[in-house]
């Protein structure tokens, strides 16, 4: 059987680190497996789901080379939920219900108050047809509850190992909300099974979820349905050491780190492996990710995820590129005038994609650093020895020996003022480099300003 796994997020808010996470590693195992891998928005809340969100989230994909198989959206596919639905009513599986939320929040304190478990007492089972038709008469329409059986429900999590859960530990859940939308938790196992998806890896968030559903899956396919009820794997919660991670708070969503410049690969070398045995090591392609990607490796604790160690790796991933491999990360037109001579002396120094263009700044404008006055004098005078081929290998250091011969300057002293003429900074590539990048006018200039 031909593995499908599928990353199923809401366009209720932009992706974040948290469940990018769980895209990746659904898409490694597909590829580890010879499997297909799908996109489904479960965009059916449609108070809460925004074009701008869907949009996004294919964007954000393609950025992550996160290239899917099939995508659908639950949007397209109310018909057949609504068939589903009427199936499990035929069945008695699904029945209606009319309390309004204040009418369950008050059974409910009343539960807890008498030291009862706070789960839904099924009073609308007790509901002849006179009493529906006189709620419905009032305006009050129906909702749907899934009529759970008291039953061990169990699995061999791939992560996990064996959970087992009773059946009438859990409310029965709404499947139907009393506008007639279908709720996530029904219809994502319809669309499990209809497109035959062989392997749903998420969150340990969604364990309670799991247990429900594997009900579900067996009512519709005892009621007709084709198919199978698929296997689990559950990973442990990425937390973040700030606070928590959510799509609606930011600073851990994927835009914003797009905007910060991270690389994509920066963001999968860590998100596919926080939260394993394994050390994090970077990788630019997601060849070796594929071929080591196995389910043992994965902890059962939950596990931090840290900016500053993304903003590491970004900076090692960065200084790892070659000329044909920034060339591809270039952002826009912003980086077109660097050359592979410019990269080569700069990479070691580069933290960021900014710092790519800074340094395109100083080798291609007409960059000037005002010294301070003391220096002035000592950059004067070092231009007297200044060698007439700059463009050579060894040019900074004869000039620099010429330079010494008629200074009392040593150490920072001496090339400090050199760098911040040249360069405005304190830090960055070899003076050999930078000099052998300018030209000898534009040298003189930068010294004599």
């Amino acid at each position: 059987m031909t593995t499908l796994c599928r990353f199923a997020p809401s366009p209720t808010g932009f992706l974040h680190v948290g469940n990018i996470r769980a895209a990746i590693i659904n898409y490694l195992y597909a590829k580890k497996t010879g499997g297909k891998f799908m996109l489904r928005l479960d965009d059916t809340d449609i108070e809460r789901v925004k074009d701008e969100y869907r949009d996004m989230i294919i964007q954000d994909m393609k950025w992550l080379g996160l290239d899917y198989d099939i995508f659908i959206k639950q949007s397209d596919r109310i018909k057949r939920y609504e068939e589903a639905k009427l199936l499990l009513i035929k069945t008695g599986r699904l029945y209606e219900c009319y309390e309004s939320e204040g009418e369950l929040n008050l059974v409910r304190k009343s539960q807890v108050a008498s030291g009862i478990a706070p789960i839904y007492n099924r009073a609308s089972l007790n509901l002849n047809q006179e009493q529906k038709t006189n709620f419905i008469n009032s305006g009050i329409k129906p909702y749907y509850r899934f009529l759970l059986k008291d039953k061990n429900v169990s699995w061999n999590d791939k992560i996990k190992g064996n959970i087992e859960y009773q059946g009438l530990h859990f409310s029965d859940p709404v499947l139907i909300r009393d506008n007639n939308v279908a709720t996530y938790t029904f219809c994502s196992v319809v669309d499990d099974l209809d497109y035959g998806v062989t392997d749903i890896i998420r969150g340990e968030d969604h364990i309670t979820n799991t247990a429900i559903q594997i009900q579900i899956f067996e009512a519709l396919i005892e009621a007709g349905f084709k198919g199978f009820i698929p296997e689990f794997a559950h990973l442990s919660l990425v937390k973040a050491k700030e606070g928590k991670i959510s799509k609606r708070e930011g600073g851990f969503d994927i835009k914003t780190l797009r905007s910060q410049k991270i690389l994509p690969f920066a963001i999968i070398s860590l998100l596919a492996q926080i939260g394993t045995s394994k050390s994090i090591e970077i990788h630019k392609d997601y060849n070796k990710l594929i071929e080591f990607f196995d389910f043992s490796i994965f902890s059962k604790s939950s596990t931090s995820y840290d900016i500053q160690e993304l903003i590491v790796i970004n900076q090692k991933l960065l200084q790892s590129l070659n000329f044909d491999e920034i060339s591809k990360e270039r952002d826009g037109e912003s980086l077109s005038e660097i050359n592979e001579n410019i990269w080569l002396a700069i990479r070691s120094n580069i933290n960021s994609l900014d710092d790519i263009k800074y340094w395109i700044e100083v080798f291609k404008s007409n960059f000037r650093f005002n010294n301070g006055i003391n220096d002035k004098e000592f950059l004067k005078k070092s231009l007297e020895t200044l060698p007439q081929d700059t463009s050579s290998e060894n040019a900074w250091q004869l000039w620099l020996d010429e330079i010494k011969k008629d200074t009392n300057r040593k150490g920072k002293d001496l090339f400090m003022p050199i760098r911040l003429a040249l360069t405005g900074q304190e830090h960055g590539p070899e003076l050999k480099n930078v000099i052998n990048l300018l030209s000898r006018d534009e040298i003189i200039a930068r010294l004599s300003n």
